[in-house]
């Protein structure tokens, strides 16, 4: 897997034309589509022609030349946004959401729109597992993810409601970062499922790549250099056992981290977990449904056309009253500055980023508990790979942080990541 730091220097370097770049990209979708279904649809012409026109110029943006994948809940113009559903289908793009055009104005070419779960809730779509044909690559980011994971682009964008593209990175064994609410990448131009939940996420194949991508989107007048390695951090570890039961090989994989987190000079923090994430769960669960069952109301008149998960969470919106979302609402609010509080005394929350390793079967895609607190809160969140359990599955670990402090999470992430690996 190519990292995006690698192309984007290459193609600085003059050693790259955009023209090779997306031939080669094509090339590695043509070789692993029919296995990996990622794309819903490949705007070939468009990406090459995209890519004569860089050629044409001298100079070019910090992404210029990188292929990318976009989630198809995300509107690219020309392109349909069909959002894995038939009620949506064949509706063109007139314009591209607000982070393609920024995409393609840092020299970046979408290469297509990639499978999304049906409204980029739970009912899965084609996609596969790279690292196992036979296991789900997650969802609802799933055809981002496995993208990403099958070398066909080194930055893909998906979203996040629940554990929408947390989990998918870990699953898929790739780097994924979700946005905080409020912050510089938002939702225009995404379809969305809960507008107080939803955020952008970002989907590469290695913490230093999304820490590069990021500054481009967010107005870096240049690419940053290699993250500076954090100095005693402090971080909270979060086992996730009050939410879920954590398979062996993920709990080890947390401890390995730790253990090395401590021996390289971190100080860990204690918080009574129990008492704090299973409300927040239960909050989540409440503004979900309910802002659901009103964003998708017009479709919510089709229950034929639709899954029968969606119509569940639909229907559970529906049961739900104004104040028992007012306080679900005021539970986040609250608790949302308890924990800014925290991370003002810690660095980050290490824990698991799913229960364990992608299950077998593609008719469902995994539990997304592990995000479901921290989408809540509307906290950025890093999906750091690099282990792998007995069978060879990947594992992915997550760091939750502050949202001002998004350069020493960054940090922190390839810190770990750059320990995992050397141990692996």
């Amino acid at each position: 897997m190519r990292t995006l730091s690698a192309l984007t220097a290459g193609v600085a370097r003059g050693e790259l034309s955009a023209a090779e770049v997306i031939a080669g990209a094509l090339e590695r979708l043509d070789r692993t589509e029919s296995d990996v279904r990622a794309w819903v649809r490949v705007d070939r012409d468009g990406a090459l022609g995209a890519a004569r026109e860089l050629d044409a110029v001298p100079s070019g943006g910090p992404l210029r030349a990188v292929p990318v994948g976009v989630k198809d809940i995300i509107d690219v113009a020309g392109l349909p946004t069909e959002c894995g559903s038939p009620l949506r289908r064949g509706r063109i793009a007139e314009a591209d959401a607000p982070l393609v055009a920024r995409l393609r104005r840092l020299g970046a070419i979408p290469l297509g729109k990639t499978v999304t779960t049906e409204f980029a809730y739970f009912a899965p779509g084609p996609t596969r597992n790279p690292h196992n044909l036979a296991h789900t690559p997650g969802g609802s980011s799933s055809g981002s993810a496995a993208a990403v994971a099958a070398g066909v682009v080194p930055l893909a964008l998906g979203s996040q409601t629940a554990g929408s593209l947390t989990r998918p990175a870990s699953y898929c064994g790739v780097a994924g970062f979700v946005a905080p609410a409020g912050g510089p990448l938002d939702t225009t131009g995404f379809v969305g499922l809960a507008p107080g939940l939803d955020a952008v996420g970002l989907l590469t194949p290695t913490v230093a790549d999304l820490r590069l991508a990021h500054g481009a989107l967010t107005g870096a007048d240049r690419l940053p250099g290699p993250p500076e390695p954090p100095t005693r951090p402090r971080l909270a570890v979060w086992s996730g056992d009050e939410l879920a039961e954590i398979s062996t090989d993920m709990r080890a994989a947390l401890v390995r981290s730790v253990e090395d987190a401590v021996a390289n000079g971190a100080v860990l923090v204690d918080v009574d977990w129990p008492a704090l994430t299973p409300r927040l769960v239960e909050a989540h669960v409440t503004v979900m449904a309910y802002e659901a069952a009103r964003t998708l109301a017009e479709e919510g008149t089709h229950p034929d056309r639709l899954s029968a998960p969606l119509n569940e969470l639909l229907a559970h919106g529906r049961s739900l009253t104004t104040g028992d979302y007012e306080h679900a609402r005021s539970v986040a609010r609250r608790e949302r500055s308890a924990m800014l509080a925290l991370l003002c005394d810690v660095d980050a929350v290490l824990g698991p980023a799913a229960p364990g390793a992608a299950p077998k079967g593609l008719t469902a895609t995994g539990s997304p508990v592990l995000s479901r607190p921290w989408q809540l809160l509307g906290l950025p969140a890093v999906t750091v790979p690099g282990h792998r359990d007995a069978q060879g599955m990947p594992l992915g670990l997550q760091l939750v942080g502050h949202p001002d402090r998004l350069e020493g999470l960054f940090s922190l992430g390839h810190a770990v990541e750059r320990a995992t690996r050397a141990n692996g």
